[in-house]
């Protein structure tokens, strides 16, 4: 990887991202950002993999943007280059071939939340907390807190962390459906591990299928979705084999409606 922070690793089918800043809580600057969406881009170009999980080295999974990297920045640079490589990254993350499974050790804060957000499916630690501080910053959400995460979390948690700056505990989290499975202190690697490997022994295409049409039930990348698969099945078609032919031998196609 471009960043030592970001680690990208691969055990047979199953990657692993993982978060290796613990010194500063795994907070992210810009190249940790634009590592973070290379290894979302290299998980796509290894097609033997089937499955991913995303992690954070220490005692917090991810404490957000440092705020050392955007804190001096002036309004246009906020919005040119922290804000939209943010949403890139996280959107590649989040549509992501195949399944991403977050794993929160520890607390995830701000964009930290809106990183787990990207994840198809959570397993938290018990001690794992959940908030979004900006307001109490003066600032809003930047990397899709208000958008993806009320579209996977509902709307009423995300209020209640944005607006009141509330922090939900991981057991609140469970009964709110923003955490998938609860685990004790040291138990969340393997209990991600284990929701792994049961995707893994299942069909590939179509548990990733399953993946974009349940992504653009709610909305992630809607219309590409059903332009991939639309292009999918046209591309298994006799008439779409006779239109090439046709092409290459300058003539007029023969379509067979098959």
């Amino acid at each position: 990887m471009s960043d030592p922070r970001i680690r990208l690793s691969f055990d047979g089918p199953i990657a692993t991202i993982a978060l290796a800043r613990p010194e500063k809580l795994n907070a992210l600057d810009m190249p940790m950002i634009a590592a973070l969406q290379q290894a979302a881009l290299d998980i796509e170009a290894r097609h033997e993999t089937r499955c991913a999980m995303l992690i954070g080295e220490g005692k917090v999974f991810c404490a957000g943007g440092d705020i050392a990297a955007w804190g001096d920045l002036p309004p246009i640079e906020m919005w040119r280059t922290w804000t939209r490589a943010g949403h890139r990254a996280f959107d590649t993350l989040a549509r992501l071939r195949v399944p991403l499974i977050g794993v929160l050790e520890g607390h995830a804060f701000g964009g930290g939340l809106e990183l787990a957000a990207t994840a198809d499916l959570i397993v938290a630690e018990r001690p794992a907390t959940l908030s979004m501080p900006e307001t109490g910053l003066g600032m809003v959400p930047g990397w899709s807190g208000t958008q993806r995460l009320v579209r996977r979390f509902g709307s009423r948690a995300i209020k209640r962390m944005a607006l009141g700056g509330e922090t939900i505990g991981a057991e609140e989290a469970v009964r709110l459906g923003m955490i998938d499975a609860l685990t004790e202190s040291g138990a969340g690697r393997s209990a991600g591990l284990a929701i792994a490997q049961r995707i893994t022994a299942r069909g590939p295409i179509a548990v990733q299928i399953a993946k974009q049409l349940i992504n653009a039930a709610e909305g992630e990348e809607h219309s590409a979705v059903f332009e991939t698969l639309a292009g999918s099945l046209t591309a298994y078609t006799a008439d779409l084999a006779e239109g090439i032919a046709a092409f290459r031998a300058k003539r007029r196609p023969d379509f067979s409606n098959s």
